[in-house]
């Protein structure tokens, strides 16, 4: 029998790795891996992981893990996009136009990005609006590009 630590960590990799569309499915490759875990434990784990269900680009719903959650390489970055060295958890770019700022993430992520973007009350952010995969940041008149750059950072990285 594994530990519940090294069940949690295999559910991350299990998503990040496959469009799982319902518990059943997860419960078996769940077993397939050598993990013993009945619906209600898995149940339990995905509120605690605080896994949710989004569309991706095909219309079928599939579990994804929080920003926070979803390791992602580090894509190549234009001069006008944010730029680290640690991995991005469904990040993909950020770029700017005018008073606006777009930030491209992985499909289903957009949503909750916006979400902790507006929950951080910006200073020279107006709102957001997300689709699938794109946010689009209203900014201020006259915000400065890399203080919005600079504020946006912990929320697209993980600490």
């Amino acid at each position: 029998m594994k530990n519940k630590n090294n069940r949690l960590e295999a559910i991350r990799l299990i998503i990040s790795e496959q469009d799982i569309k319902n518990q059943d499915q997860l419960l078996k490759v769940l077993n397939e891996r050598g993990y013993s875990v009945t619906q209600a434990t898995l149940s339990r784990d995905l509120k605690k992981m605080k896994i949710s269900k989004v569309a991706n680009t095909y219309g079928d719903y599939i579990y994804v893990l929080p920003n926070h959650a979803l390791l992602q390489k580090k894509q190549s970055a234009s001069s006008d996009d944010l730029t680290s060295n640690q991995p991005r958890y469904g990040f993909v770019s950020l770029n700017f136009s005018g008073n606006m700022a777009v930030i491209k993430t992985r499909p289903g992520y957009a949503s909750s990005l916006a979400y902790d973007v507006d929950n951080h009350t910006l200073p020279g952010v107006l709102g957001t609006i997300a689709g699938d995969d794109t946010l689009l940041i209203v900014l201020a008149e006259g915000a400065n590009r890399q203080e919005i750059k600079r504020l946006l950072e912990p929320i697209i990285i993980s600490l």
